[in-house]
C-alpha cells in the first residue's frame, strides 16, 4: 500500500505547474499557494468515491510535495 502520494511543481512560462508523480493528477497556479491549493483540491476530487484499496493507497496518504528549481550554470 502506498502511503506517500508525491507531487512536483516547476515553473512554466506564466504558471507554476504542479504534477503527481503516482496519480494522473495535473494542475496549476499563478502563485505557489495557488498551485498548492489547486494539489489539494484536484488530489481530494480524484479520490472522491474511490476505493483506496482498489489504487493501491493506504486509507490516509500523506502528500508529498517538490519543488524543482531551474538552474543556470555558468
Amino acid at each position: 500500500m502506498k502511503r506517500i502520494i508525491q507531487f512536483k511543481i516547476h515553473k512554466g512560462e506564466n504558471y507554476y505547474i504542479g504534477e503527481c508523480v503516482d496519480l494522473p493528477i495535473v494542475t496549476q497556479g499563478k502563485t505557489l499557494d495557488e498551485v498548492v491549493a489547486n494539489i489539494k483540491e484536484a488530489f481530494n476530487l480524484h479520490l472522491e468515491g474511490e476505493d483506496f484499496f482498489d489504487l493501491d493507497l493506504a486509507s490516509d496518504p500523506s502528500v508529498l510535495v517538490n519543488f524543482e528549481l531551474e538552474m543556470s550554470y555558468a
